[in-house]
């Protein structure tokens, strides 16, 4: 299940809540919370950065292997390239004044998702993240 959003400007929640709806989303709670988590911070991160204005498009889509129940969750827009993965992880013993600004909703998605993968292809940043479900 994937659909296109453009422009994106304003529609986080929307894409959100497209995401959440996917017939391929498991039902137990603490789980959708940690999906639900990851999606908005990645998809914030798209919504904010990629493109000036948010004036752009997002693709955002939903599959999952039945036999091995791994929800796979992408999403691919053509603004400027960045892969959230090269950031180092947030020094987390730090108070939230000594830390350095960015990074922590990424770390949050690396640790609540099984995998994260970035590719940058045909002119397209393409972010995947699996979980068992």
């Amino acid at each position: 299940m994937k659909k296109r959003f453009n422009p994106i400007k304003d529609k986080s929640s929307e894409i959100i809540e497209f995401l959440m709806a996917s017939p391929d989303m498991p039902e137990d709670e603490a789980l959708r919370f940690k999906l639900r988590l990851s999606i908005e911070e990645a998809v914030e991160n798209v919504v904010r950065y990629a493109y000036d204005g948010g004036i752009g498009w997002l693709e955002a889509g939903t599959s999952l292997d039945h036999d091995s129940l791994i929800l796979t969750i992408e999403l691919r827009d053509a603004g400027v390239p960045f892969n959230p993965l090269e950031k180092g992880d947030p020094d987390i013993t730090l108070s939230a004044e000594e830390r350095e600004i960015g990074g922590l909703g990424i770390f949050l998605c690396k640790k609540m998702m099984d995998s994260i993968q970035y590719r940058y292809e045909d002119g397209n940043n393409i972010l995947t993240m699996t979980k068992k479900v």
